[in-house]
């Protein structure tokens, strides 16, 4: 603050939502009982520094509101310097939630901050990090009263996870599905080792209703994993308030008339889409060949490598996108192809051209492609159902844990994220083993990629069978998956 003319600037490169925190910022120090910036014969600059580096959000209202006031004498508080403030604030002074605080508060934890005073809805969700202490704030003047030790708040409590939950509430349960149980099997493997999965069968044959019965299945979060997708889903400002940790892993379903940008990611300013979204759990794509052609061939990076990298002129930005594709298809345009109780009336190029919207490199990264045929009227009016969700949840828990031992010091968390050096370390296969495969590579005309992800496969079905090795049985559950060329 410097003598002369009135004057309130930010400075620092801040877009729209902060630079109009000069109003908000003047009318709540106002409405708390203090002199705004606009009532001084001063001039007040915001240095936002580093100053190539765009600010955005209303985050920074608070911590404005606390620099201006310590900068006029109107505050006066001890030891600020081990403080970081967080909140957008309201005319009248109150504080409203902002987007990020997890991560805001990481950062704190990891920059050696030892307070953090954050707007009381997103208390809960920063006290996830309990190496620093964290403030709940309903309004600046009770901060203001706070920082100079007239009334003391009391610091929010940990916030603790309940991770560990054999029933969890979900839409469908596997019980409920009659029939299709080559396509049960082949979602508990998925779900063991993070698989993409596709299903392709006639309509009504169940192909959604069995995705929708994944979540039913998955394993619970690891607290790692929680805070990953926590972060992410805070980012992107779609936490539930009175749910402010995701303890369920995400099930995303676009509709296929979505663009590239919606499902990778993008924008003026970078921010997170679908497959970002998905992170740790499951994008499920149905009727996938009506999906734009362009906006699948986005997909085929990031289910290679696990992250999306954002560029634009202004620079770019990494996402995590470790996620289970789940897709469903029909085998042609009116979806009876091969189907004995319908006739199919497309023409042999209708099929053609409908199966050549996907393409071969998008096809060679699905590890199980499974046909779901139309089920018969005795199944579906018998009594008899299948094993519960929570049934099979237990024994993918069980796969998973055998993987998290196994990949303790490899810093990854399933079967699908094996890369080269791991499966030589991981993947030795027998003698007989080693001739069935390489008669499959041979007849199947298998790529590297593909023979790659046989070799993922069989090492989820032997955690499934709780076997130490890769036995040729495993070998050939796998190779079953891969699809038939007359299929594609």
């Amino acid at each position: 603050m410097t003598p002369g003319l009135h004057s309130f600037q930010i400075v620092g490169l801040p877009d729209t939502a902060v630079n109009e925190s000069k109003e908000r910022v003047s009318s709540a120090v106002k409405n708390s009982g203090a002199t705004p910036p606009h009532h001084t014969n001063r001039r007040v600059i915001v240095n936002l520094a580093p100053a190539d580096i765009k600010k955005e959000g209303p985050a920074y209202d608070l911590p404005i509101a606390i620099a201006y006031l310590l900068a006029s004498d109107q505050l006066l508080a001890q030891d600020i310097q081990q403080k970081l403030f967080v909140g957008e604030l309201s005319l009248e002074g109150k504080l409203r939630p902002v987007n990020g605080t997890l991560s805001i508060a990481l950062m704190a934890r990891d920059r050696g901050f030892k307070t953090l005073f954050v707007p009381k809805e997103n208390a809960r969700e920063a006290a996830l990090v309990k190496e620093v202490e964290i403030f709940g704030i309903g309004s600046l003047q009770e901060l203001f009263l706070h920082l100079e030790q007239k009334s003391l708040l009391t610091p929010q409590s940990p916030t603790e996870l309940n991770l560990i939950n054999d029933k969890i509430d979900t839409e469908v349960d596997l019980a409920y599905i009659k029939g299709q149980e080559h396509a049960k099997r082949a979602l508990e493997i998925a779900a063991a080792g993070h698989h993409n999965i596709l299903m392709t069968g006639p309509p009504g044959s169940g192909k959604t209703l069995l995705a929708r019965t994944l979540p039913s299945i998955l394993p619970p979060f690891s607290f790692e994993e929680a805070l990953e997708v926590t972060k992410i889903f805070s980012l992107a400002g779609r936490l539930n308030q009175e749910q402010p940790v995701m303890i369920a892993r995400p099930f995303r379903t676009p509709h296929h008339t979505s663009s590239s940008v919606a499902l990778v990611g993008g924008g003026n300013h970078p921010r997170p889409g679908e497959i970002t979204l998905a992170h740790r759990g499951v994008l499920f794509l149905d009727e996938l060949p009506e999906f734009h052609r362009d906006v699948l061939e986005a997909l085929r990076q990031p289910l290679e490598d696990g992250t999306i990298t954002v560029s634009r002129a202004s620079g770019s930005l990494d996402f995590p996108a470790k996620f289970m594709l789940v897709a469903a298809m029909n085998p042609c345009p009116c979806g009876h192809a091969n189907n004995p109780q319908k006739q199919c009336i497309c023409a042999p190029s209708q099929v053609a051209r409908y199966k050549r919207r996907i393409s071969g490199p998008l096809l060679d990264r699905i590890d199980l492609h499974i046909e779901v045929p139309a089920i018969k009227y005795d199944k579906l009016a018998g009594e008899k159902s299948g094993e519960e969700s929570f049934v099979v949840r237990q024994r993918v828990g069980e796969a998973r844990q055998r993987q998290q031992e196994r990949f303790l010091e490899d810093r990854i968390k399933s079967n699908a994220e094996m890369k080269l050096p791991h499966l030589k370390k991981y993947c030795q296969l027998d003698s007989a083993s080693q001739d069935l495969l390489k008669n499959a590579v041979n007849n199947l005309k298998l790529s590297a990629r593909s023979y790659h992800r046989v070799l993922k496969l069989a090492r989820t079905i032997a955690d499934l069978a709780n076997s130490q090795n890769i036995e040729s049985k495993h070998l050939s559950e796998a190779l079953q998956y891969r699809p038939r060329e007359d299929n594609f």
